[in-house]
C-alpha cells in the first residue's frame, strides 16, 4: 500500500514516533516521556505523538503501528506483560483503536525491528531471518518465507531466556543460566562489577573512570573504556561476542537461518563484539564442516528500526 505510516516505537523512558514513507524513508520524527506507571497515561503519549506526525503530513497516513518491549498474544490484541511498564493483560489495540481510528498493528519492538531489517536492511531477501537485539537483556524475532513468525502464543523470539549455563546467574525472568545474562549490556556491567570487587586492582582503569565506586560501572561505562583501548574493558566486550556465538550456533541448531542481524545498544560496538561471536560461532555450530552456517551482521536501520518496521507492518495488514 502506497502512502505513509505512522510507527511508534515505546521504550522504558521514551515514546517516538516517525512519518514513514512506502519505502522505508522517515519523513519526520516526533516524541514524548513514557509515564510508565500508567497504562492510560502511556496510551495517551502514544495518541499525543500520533497526532503531531499526522498533523504535518500531506495527507492522512493509512495507519499507525505501535511496537513496545513485552510479550503480546498472537492476535497483538492485548499486551501480556512489559519489564519497563505497566500493562498486564492490557487489551492495548482496542483501547488505541477507539481513540486513533485508523487501522492499527501493535506488537513486540524486536519484531518490528526484525521486519524493518528484512524490508529494508541487512536482512533483505533472506528467506529464513533472525533478530538478535542486544541491550538490557535480549530480544528478537523471525521472518521466515516473507512473513513475520510470532509463534503459537504470540511470544516467539525471547532468546534471551534459552538457558545456556545450567545453574548460571539468575534471571529476573525467575530462571537461572539464560543467555541475557551473559551477551547484554547487563551482562557486561556485571561481569565488570564482579571483577571490580574481587580484584581492584585488575580493575583499576574502570574504577577509575567510576570515582572508584564499582556499583557505578555500567555496559556503557565498559563500552566507552574497551573504545579508548583498555585492556580489561576490551577483554570483556570480546566474552559477550563470545557468549553471544555460542547463543547463534544453538539457535542455529534449531531454525538454520540464513542470516542473524544483531542489533540494539550493545551491537554499536561493532566487530569488537560481533569479531569474537563469528569465531565462536565456528567453533560451535553443530556439524560445523560439513555445513554452512548463517551470516552474523550488523543491523544497519539504527534506533528507528522499530518505528520503521511498525509502520511498514501496518501497511502490510491494511493491504
Amino acid at each position: 500500500m502506497e502512502g505513509t505510516a505512522v510507527g511508534v516505537d515505546i521504550g522504558g523512558t521514551k515514546v517516538a514516533g516517525g512519518l514513514v514513507t512506502a519505502d522505508g524513508t522517515v519523513l519526520s520524527t516526533a516524541r514524548r516521556s513514557t509515564p510508565g506507571a500508567s497504562p492510560a497515561e502511556t496510551e495517551g503519549a502514544i495518541v499525543a505523538v500520533v497526532a503531531e506526525l499526522t498533523a504535518a503530513a500531506d495527507e492522512l497516513p493509512v495507519g499507525v503501528g505501535v511496537g513496545a518491549a513485552g510479550w503480546f498474544d498472537r492476535s497483538g490484541d492485548t499486551i501480556l506483560f512489559s519489564p519497563h511498564l505497566a500493562w498486564r493483560n492490557t487489551s492495548l489495540r482496542r483501547d488505541l483503536m477507539r481513540r486513533l481510528r485508523l487501522p492499527l498493528w501493535v506488537g513486540n519492538d524486536a519484531d518490528a525491528a526484525a521486519w524493518a531489517e528484512y524490508r529494508f536492511g541487512a536482512a533483505r531477501g533472506a528467506e529464513l531471518a533472525l533478530m538478535v537485539t542486544l541491550g538490557t537483556g535480549i530480544g528478537g524475532g523471525i521472518v521466515l518465507g516473507g512473513r513475520l513468525q510470532r509463534g503459537a502464543h504470540g511470544v516467539a523470539g525471547e532468546w534471551g531466556h534459552m538457558r545456556v549455563v545450567p545453574d548460571g546467574r539468575l534471571c529476573a525472568c525467575g530462571n537461572r543460566g539464560c543467555w541475557e545474562q551473559y551477551a547484554s549490556g547487563t551482562a557486561l556491567a556485571q561481569t565488570a562489577r564482579e571483577i571490580a570487587h574481587s580484584s581492584p586492582a585488575a580493575a583499576a582503569a574502570l574504577l577509575e573512570r567510576v570515582s572508584g565506586r564499582a556499583a557505578d560501572l555500567t555496559g556503557e561505562v565498559v563500552a566507552q573504556a574497551a573504545e579508548a583501548g583498555d585492556a580489561l574493558a576490551r577483554e570483556l566486550v570480546a566474552e559477550v561476542g563470545h557468549w553471544l556465538g555460542q547463543g547463534i550456533a544453538d539457535l542455529s541448531a534449531v531454525l538454520d537461518p540464513d542470516v542473524v542481524v544483531i542489533g540494539g545498544g550493545v551491537s554499536a560496538l561493532g566487530e569488537a563484539v560481533l569479531g569474537p561471536a563469528r569465531e565462536r560461532l565456528q567453533r560451535a555450530l553443530p556439524g560445523r564442516g560439513f555445513r554452512p552456517g548463517p551470516q552474523v551482521v550488523a543491523a544497519v536501520l539504527g534506533p528507528q528500526a522499530g518505528l520503521v518496521g511498525a509502520a511498514d507492518l501496518v501497511r502490510a495488514e491494511s493491504g
